[in-house]
């Protein structure tokens, strides 16, 4: 789910960021590779990690824009897409109990 919720959130950035590039995306493809290792999350090793680490995006996209406005439109897609820079930044998160009211 965490990959699928990057490649969306990369996929609309990219073509939010070529609308406004003025470059026409005839196609683009996404993809995502991360390592896992269930082994943390199901607590059998306690030196595991738990959640999905070095993750790669790759976008294969069909354009007749030249190679620099393309490498500025991936430089530019990883700087505003929300998910990844979250991931990046490492948020503190805090899970509590509701209370009953």
């Amino acid at each position: 789910m965490l990959l699928e919720a990057l490649l969306a959130c990369a996929g609309v950035t990219l073509r939010s960021v070529a609308t406004a590039m003025g470059l026409r995306l005839h196609a683009a493809t996404l993809r995502a590779d991360g390592l896992f290792d269930a082994r943390g999350t199901l607590g059998i090793d306690k030196q595991a990690a738990v959640g999905v680490q070095d993750i790669v995006v790759t976008i294969e996209v069909d354009s007749d824009a030249d190679d620099a406005s393309l490498e500025r439109l991936g430089r530019s897609t990883e700087r505003y897409c929300v998910v990844g820079q979250t991931l990046r930044e490492n948020p503190k998160i805090i899970v509590r109990r509701s209370e009953r009211g």
